[in-house]
């Protein structure tokens, strides 16, 4: 069995795809990649953002559904995501940038293996900028981790931990414009909620074969369990975390929140075999479905969560020049030969 490649995507609901589009690419400095429709609800457009080309694991996209409500998140549901940058220098940029812009963001706050701030999107969705280091083998050897529950020193946990603003004055920016160094890379991490901590630990290392790569609690509220699983060594773009909360309510689908995210697989033989491998293991899922730039399965972890597994190919560029990526709706075959019929 092969195994799964890292994230793929994540898809969230937007109220307004318009002020959507302008926070992702104006605000954060994405790409819009692809217009199009959601396929299986021709009425919603369906927006992808990403870098330059559409590299699965930086692709982020929007349904728009304006006549939902406002969602909340909780057990069930994506609490939040995370985007890639280099260091501690890109990501104090991104505070300076987003503080100018009238973002509300927090100040960076140290997480041990990585350092993050967190704002929202115009429709509330709890976004986070995370560092790519300093990493998970910083208090655990390599065959060693996620063996144990590890409580950080106080100096990284809810209230004792000081969060301050960082020293602007030697970057010498003035957030006016993304630079190179401080680009985003990617989705870094997303961040879920389970009603059944072992149970999703089960789920994650027994049927989709990933790595409890760190047994933390959440730094906010240490009363909580906070498991994260990836790859052997928990490289960003792999990974995806989740609070235990055994006596929270379950999250509202809407506005605001993740309606589902994607794991990667190279090939359409790879992806058939994940789909032997969790009706084997009791899990139902979709039959293959076509969804053009890849092919995707869906089925649900154990609290409800929908998940996906897509192909990398045939990508993006498979209906668009790679200069005129994104500039126009493009309507799937079987819908523009429907309304051609209509006409």
């Amino acid at each position: 069995m092969a195994a799964l490649r890292g994230l793929h995507h994540i898809t969230l609901i937007s109220s307004d795809i318009r002020r959507t589009t302008q926070f992702y690419t104006e605000v954060l400095g994405l790409r819009l990649i692809k217009q199009t429709v959601n396929f299986d609800d021709p009425s919603a457009k369906h927006l992808y953002f990403a870098d330059d080309v559409g590299t699965p694991g930086t692709v982020i996209t929007y349904f728009e559904w304006p006549h939902l409500a406002p969602g909340s998140t909780g057990v069930g549901l994506t609490h939040h995501y995370a985007l890639a940058v280099a260091d501690e220098e890109a990501l104090q940029r991104w505070w300076v940038r987003l503080r100018r812009l009238g973002v509300e963001v927090t100040n960076p706050r140290p997480r041990r293996y990585f350092t993050s701030i967190y704002f929202r999107d115009p429709d509330g969705v709890i976004l986070e900028i995370a560092t790519r280091g300093p990493g998970f083998l910083i208090d655990e050897p390599e065959e060693e981790l996620g063996g144990r529950v590890i409580v950080p020193p106080e100096e990284f946990l809810k209230p004792w931990r000081k969060d301050e603003p960082p020293q602007v004055e030697r970057l010498d920016y003035d957030g006016s414009e993304i630079i190179p160094a401080m680009r985003v890379q990617g989705i870094h991490h997303i961040t879920l909620t389970s009603g059944d901590i072992e149970r999703t630990t089960w789920f994650y290392t027994e049927v989709l074969s990933q790595r409890v790569i760190k047994r933390t609690v959440n730094y906010d509220d240490p009363g909580a369990a906070h498991y994260y699983y990836g790859n052997r060594t928990g490289t960003p773009g792999t990974i995806v975390t989740y609070f235990g909360y055994p006596a929270m309510s379950r999250g509202r689908m809407g506005v605001g929140v993740a309606h589902h995210y994607a794991f990667l697989v190279e090939t359409d033989e790879q992806q058939r075999g994940w789909v032997d491998r969790l009706r084997a293991a009791g899990v139902s899922t979709t039959d293959v479905i076509d969804r053009k730039y890849f092919r995707s399965v869906y089925f649900n972890d154990p609290d409800g969560v929908i998940l996906e597994i897509a192909t990398r190919g045939p990508g993006f560029l498979v209906d668009e020049d790679l200069s005129t990526l994104g500039s126009r709706l493009i309507l799937p075959e079987w819908l523009q030969a429907a309304q051609t019929t209509s006409n």
